[in-house]
């Protein structure tokens, strides 16, 4: 079926989750809704403000305009504007935007008669946001352990977050988020490579080069490794690999400070002190 075709067919009203018939409508290709004006409106006063907070700084080398958290003595308390209080608001209108949009991709799922993994998908990216902004500087007891919106500075608080633990790669929960990113990369680059060689063989080769069926792909797998997950299969794979990573990135932070507070090397002597070594 014809995609513009098909778009008359889901292109009805309902399936909203507020606001009714209110912005139950398309802008071309793009559907509105709700949480789509919310969207466009938190994003669009959080973009003004980061332009107007670097328009009050020093400079307007894209590298060098920060916007810094309040300082730690605010503790939870709203800062004055220019002492951490853009980031504060600017903060909001991200949370907001990013949550509108995600249940803007709730209602068209509704609309196309789907399940909701990309809007669970996304709300994974949405918490790792959170736990870096919101959830760790809360319960550490400051906003101010939130990291600045600027391209150096925002490197140069990952790094001193880092040395801060001594080894930060020593962190468990990093060790399996950093596997996961690592694996994902390979099973994309496996899938990728799986799929072009078989819409793309080669035209002298066995077959005249017509384009291989899923059995090929799964007979590759079982010749290769002994067992091909199939073509669900490696797509529920790869999103679990992906939301695997991005979930325990944010565990890693947020344990780093609200639940351990030294090096995390010594985290490990546990292990080092399990009577099976001696």
């Amino acid at each position: 079926m014809a995609l513009l075709s098909f778009e008359r067919k889901y292109r009805v009203r309902g399936g909203t989750l507020i606001g009714g018939d209110l912005f139950d409508f398309w802008v071309g290709p793009f559907y509105v809704g709700f949480f789509g004006v919310t969207t466009a409106i938190f994003a669009s006063l959080g973009t003004a403000l980061i332009f107007y907070a670097a328009a009050i700084g020093p400079t307007w080398n894209p590298w060098l305009i920060s916007i810094a958290p309040p300082d730690i003595s605010y503790g939870l308390a709203l800062a004055p504007l220019r002492e951490g209080g853009f980031w504060q608001v600017i903060t909001i209108c991200a949370i907001g935007a990013f949550s509108s949009w995600a249940l803007r991709e709730v209602e068209i799922c509704r609309k196309l008669g789907m399940g909701y993994h990309v809007p669970i998908a996304f709300a994974v990216a949405i918490f790792a946001y959170v736990s870096l902004v919101v959830v760790r500087p809360w319960l550490l007891g400051a906003w101010g352990f939130g990291f600045p919106y600027g391209i150096f500075t925002h490197l140069d608080w990952v790094s001193n977050t880092g040395y801060q633990y001594l080894h930060f790669h020593y962190n468990p929960a990093h060790m399996l988020a950093v596997s996961f990113f690592f694996t994902t990369t390979f099973a994309l680059a496996l899938h990728g490579g799986l799929i072009l060689s078989a819409v793309n063989p080669d035209p002298k080769g066995p077959g005249n080069g017509e384009v291989k069926s899923p059995e090929y792909e799964d007979t590759f797998f079982r010749d290769t490794i002994g067992y091909s997950v199939g073509t669900l299969g490696i797509h529920r794979l790869g999103l679990f690999l992906a939301l695997s990573a991005g979930f325990w990135s944010a565990i890693c932070i947020i344990i780093s400070g609200p639940l351990w507070s030294r090096g995390w090397p010594e985290w490990w002597t546990w292990w080092l002190n399990l009577p099976i070594w001696s």
